[in-house]
């Protein structure tokens, strides 16, 4: 800590870090452990993200995140957006094909921001606020590919390709977002095509790398 920082703002922060990090809450004891602090601080820091919706304590006692992170939450996205769109125009432009950054959201695959490229005569209509199941589609199946690349060779392309998975006669490529605290999504391109030309998988990897250093 120094002069510029309020320690108490330190500690509420690090309370939400730690309520993120579990699935079933922490008591009071816990937090004052893990904090270092003593139980009073512990619950007036409960109590003053209570106000603010940003905690919430269940009938036995344990604290959690609270409903209040979702309107924070929906802040994410936009700033999101606006740091991939020079690569992605970048990607749309070169592949002549409708470049996507998508994100997880609950169990689904969310693509928040999509670049259609200028100069071709026919690419597929692909909106922003598209959904689709994790397990579907080439965006999805790359995030998927990440949470398992530890699990998987280390000779195995880092992209994925599909065919007809969304839309008829569409194939996809997408390549997952990495090394992006916090984020977990992945960018790719979807074109009319019975099959993704060879140069379209590490080219789409590139542009992963370079929205992942925008994110960073």
């Amino acid at each position: 800590m120094t002069a510029e920082t309020s320690q108490t703002l330190d500690r509420g922060l690090k309370v939400l870090k730690l309520l993120a990090d579990t699935d079933h809450g922490l008591t009071v004891t816990e937090l004052s452990n893990k904090l270092g602090v003593n139980r009073t601080v512990v619950y007036r820091l409960l109590a003053t993200l209570e106000q603010h919706a940003l905690v919430r304590r269940d009938l036995g006692g344990r604290a959690r995140v609270g409903l209040g992170v979702l309107r924070l939450g929906r802040q994410v996205h936009p700033l999101v957006r606006e740091a991939a769109l020079p690569a992605l125009r970048s990607l749309a432009e070169d592949i002549g094909a409708t470049a996507h950054l998508t994100l997880v959201d609950g169990t689904e695959a969310l693509a928040v921001a999509v670049v259609e490229p200028t100069w071709t005569d026919y690419h597929v209509a692909y909106r922003a606020g598209f959904r689709h199941p994790l397990d579907r589609g080439a965006a999805g199946r790359a995030i998927l590919f990440a949470r398992q690349k530890s699990t998987r060779p280390a000779d195995e392309p880092g992209y994925t390709l599909t065919h007809g998975e969304l839309e008829a006669g569409a194939s996809g490529a997408a390549a997952p977002l990495l090394g992006v605290t916090g984020v977990e999504g992945s960018v790719g391109v979807v074109m009319l095509a019975d099959a993704v030309p060879e140069r379209v998988g590490p080219r789409v990897v590139d542009a992963a790398r370079e929205v992942a250093e925008a994110l960073r």
